[in-house]
Formats: C-alpha cells, structure tokens, sequence
C-alpha cells in the first residue's frame, strides 16, 4: 500500500479521488476473482451431494408412496363419518349422516354391495366378526342403536340408548357392546347375546369415542369438554376406575390389543362434506 501523506502535507483533491478509484477498482476485481471461483466450483459440489443422496432420497420416496398410495375411490351417500370393518369377511360398512344409511363395502372388489336404511343421522359404526355383527349409533334427539346382521345386510334390531349417541365400540370376546351418550354423559352398556341395554356407566361431560381392548377388557372414552379427560372404563365391572386428563376437546381413541395402550385414533372425527370413502 501506499505511505499516509506526511501530516504537514496536503494532498490534492484530484490525487486524493483517483488514489480511492484505485483502490474500489482493486477490490471489485478481487470480489470478482473470488466470485468466479466460486462459481466454478458449485456444480460440481452440488453434482456430488446430489449423487450421495439421491438414492437415500429415492428409497424414502418410494417406500412413502408405496404406503400413501390410494388403490380406490369408493362413491358412498351423503357426509359419510363412521366407518368399521369386519376382518373375517373383509367387510366394510359407512355410516352416511345425512342419507340415514350405511354403504356395505366388498374389501375384495372395493365396490358397494348394499345399502342400508338405518335411523336419523348415522354416525360411528363398530363390527364384532366373531358375531358377523355390526352396530351404528343414530345421533338423534332420543338416540337408538341399529343392530345389522353381516350375513344378510339387514336390520335386526333397534335399541335405545342416552341422548345423541356418538360413538360405539365392540369386545368381541364378551360379546359386549359400548355407547357413549353424548348429552347424557354416559355409557351404555349393550349385551350382543340379547341386543338389550345391561347397564348405563357415568363418565365425564360429552363423551364421544370409545374403544374396547378385548385382551383386558377395559374400555376407554374421551370427554369432550374444556379440559379433556378419558375415562377408563373395567369391562368386568362396568366402573369407571381411572380418569386420565388430555388435551382440549378430545376426540379419536383406539385402542392396541398388544401394547395394552390406547393409542391415536384417525377413523372418527366429526362429518365433512365429501362424498366418497377412501381404502387405502
């Protein structure tokens, strides 16, 4: 660099705009070197990130399609919301809220092999395939259960229950069928043997879900209030003998026969405008 002008001399103004030009042109041919570098050696280091992850990356694309891939679009009737399946005969029935009838669904053809005219507003469906029966609550003012046999297709049964039934549930080992009563805060207690109400249970404010582990028999429900709790249910003793609170307004329960646990639920929810079932 060049030496500071000493301090008792005066460097022209002329001298001193040109020294500056000097030095901005040294810099921007610097940056400009610096810049081309780098431009040079971009591609080929995105060339080799790109052949290190493309594999990683396509295995995760494929495994993730292969698990969201969406086999059939099955047309069913208006506002479609419950829906259960029957392993054994590989069933599947869809409670439609607005059509007051249920879709019979082959998982073989993934067709609709029936419809069924059940009460006002079906909207949860449960399946006990050791009976080859099904269950749908009506969600009306005075609330019934519809009991359907799967081997005709037909409505064998009608039970009444609390007020706005909402979600049901079947432990096929006791042959034992739950409801949960809306705006009566309870559960009824169904005996698949007689299609008869055997017992009415307490639970929190506006129960909803309910899900059966058959392997202990305890029977879980979320209430759906401000702060949300499950009630945990002793399918022997038809008490309630834990209240566990959760988050706000809980909805979906399923529950894991193996681990004993319950565990996120995606089959219940409230009605949506669409009109067709998806098996995927």
């Amino acid at each position: 660099m060049e030496a500071p002008p000493a301090p008792a001399e005066r460097e022209h103004p002329l001298a001193r705009l040109a020294r500056k030009q000097d030095i901005m042109k040294r810099t921007q041919r610097a940056v400009t070197l610096i810049t081309a570098a780098i431009a040079a050696l971009a591609p080929a280091a995105i060339t080799a990130a790109a052949a290190a992850s493309a594999p990683a990356a396509r295995s995760t694309a494929q495994a993730v399609t292969a698990a969201t891939r969406v086999t059939a679009t099955i047309p069913v009737g208006r506002f479609p919301d419950g829906v259960a399946a029957n392993a054994r005969t590989d069933t599947i029935y869809v409670a439609n809220v607005n059509s007051g009838t249920v879709s019979v669904i082959s998982g073989r053809t993934k067709t609709v092999v029936g419809t069924i005219r059940v009460g006002r507003f079906p909207v949860a469906v449960a399946a006990n395939p050791r009976t080859d029966t099904i269950y749908v609550t009506n969600e009306k003012r005075r609330g019934t259960v519809r009991v359907i046999s799967g081997r005709t297709s037909t409505v064998v049964a009608t039970i009444r229950v609390g007020r706005f039934p909402a979600g049901v549930a079947a432990n096929p080992r006791t042959d034992t069928i739950y409801v949960t009563n809306f705006f009566s805060g309870t559960v009824s207690v169904i005996s698949g043997r007689t299609n008869t109400v055997v017992g009415t249970i307490r639970v929190g404010r506006f129960p909803v879900a309910v899900a059966a582990n058959p392997r202990t028999n305890t029977i879980y429900v979320t209430n759906e209030k401000r702060r949300g709790t499950v009630s945990v249910i002793s399918g022997r003793t038809n008490t309630v003998v834990a209240t566990i609170r959760v988050g706000r307004a809980p909805n979906g329960r399923a529950g894991s026969p193996r681990t004993r646990r319950p565990t996120p639920s995606t089959c219940q929810g409230p009605p949506t405008s669409s009109r067709t079932a998806e098996c995927r």
